[in-house]
């Protein structure tokens, strides 16, 4: 892969905002130069997340809409800086790899970014990957195991509003999963509990004042996804506002610390018990970047459960790993170079995912 400045763009399952990152890719590692989270206005946020009830006229207008916000927050980051190419992994609307046909749906349309950023665009990663047979997720583990795989072996997580991790070493990848939920219960919790006036526990303190109900936290570790194999793959559909009413039909300001601390431990259980069954053998460290690399409840309960394997965070900054993955895809993708990671998806092979749109 030839050297270049790329920027990295990502909003995830919690739908927080466009993440940004500017991004030295080399042949051999990436390096963040800076990163930043540009927030949805809140009347935008509400659509993202209403997204798959939308109507066909009201997506069409939201996918023009997501592009400029993605588009302007390519330019931000990028002011005084010339790079050759932008990764958009878009926003995910839907994300059906087991419906038959298996399909998904990212808007944030990239010809807007092209368009206002002048730079070529690549996006829509996923459905080349389903077209070959596969999940059309995770994306990330590719990029692990160019940062992670010439080491032992190791399970690189991701927290966003789902958890992905990926176990690798001796430079391949021995599995990749979705494990489970992320930060998106927890979100949903902390809004209802709010009436919308706040979106999360900030840093896990609340989660850290309550006491997980552990009876409740067996019921929710029984859903069936947990016990498929790998390879496997979510979106907020499994683990969203669905889910939380049907087994938390009342969350209130009073019982959210108790609610917090159970959803933050099914998250911690569900990536450990994901790693613990797909992995080959014992692991040297646990990498851990997104969002939830934030909530020390969540971090706390997760170097309990590994102990004595070090949990730490990732080099590059926690919040601006994805992001980072996509300008390494879209570079990968411009050099015509394969980008998936065909024993995380279960892809019949490699292949070259993503579509271009010259500046």
């Amino acid at each position: 892969m030839k050297s270049r400045l790329a920027v990295g763009l990502m909003s995830g399952t919690s739908a927080d905002g466009v993440t940004a990152a500017l991004v030295r890719l080399t042949a051999s590692g990436a390096e963040v130069l800076r990163h930043r989270t540009y927030p949805y206005a809140p009347a935008l946020k509400k659509r993202v997340l209403g997204a798959p009830g939308l109507s066909v006229a009201e997506l069409s207008r939201l996918n023009m809409e997501l592009g400029e916000s993605f588009a302007a927050a390519a330019v931000a980051i990028a002011r005084g800086t010339r790079p050759t190419v932008i990764g958009s992994h878009g926003q995910t609307v839907w994300h059906g790899p087991d419906a038959s046909p298996r399909n998904t749906l990212q808007i944030a349309e990239p010809a807007v970014i092209a368009e206002r950023a002048g730079i070529t665009t690549v996006a829509d990663f996923r459905p080349r990957d389903i077209a070959a047979g596969g999940q059309g997720a995770p994306l990330v583990p590719a990029f692990d195991l160019f940062l992670y795989g010439r080491g032992p072996l190791r399970a690189v997580v991701n927290i966003g509003g789902i958890s992905n991790a990926t176990i690798l070493g001796g430079g391949k990848i021995r599995a990749a999963l979705d494990t489970g939920p992320g930060n998106a219960l927890m979100d949903e919790a902390v809004r209802r509990a709010t009436g919308g006036r706040r979106d999360f526990d900030d840093g896990g303190r609340l989660a850290a004042a309550g006491r997980a109900d552990e009876r409740l936290l067996a019921r929710l570790l029984a859903h069936p996804y947990f016990l498929r194999p790998a390879p496997k793959s979510l979106d907020r559909s499994t683990f969203g506002p669905d889910f939380l009413g049907a087994r938390l039909p009342r969350v209130t300001r009073r019982n959210l610390p108790d609610v917090l601390a159970t959803l933050s431990e099914l998250t911690a259980r569900s990536l450990w018990l994901g790693i613990l069954e797909n992995s080959p053998g014992p692991l040297a460290e646990v990498v851990v970047s997104g969002g939830g690399a934030r909530n020390a409840r969540l971090m706390r309960s997760l170097r309990g459960l590994f102990a004595p394997v070090s949990v730490r965070l990732t080099e590059i900054p926690a919040m601006a790993k994805e992001a980072a993955c996509f300008a390494w895809l879209a570079a990968r993708a411009l050099d015509g170079l394969p980008n998936n990671a065909p024993s995380a998806t279960g892809s019949r092979g490699p292949r070259i995912l993503g579509k271009i749109v010259p500046a």
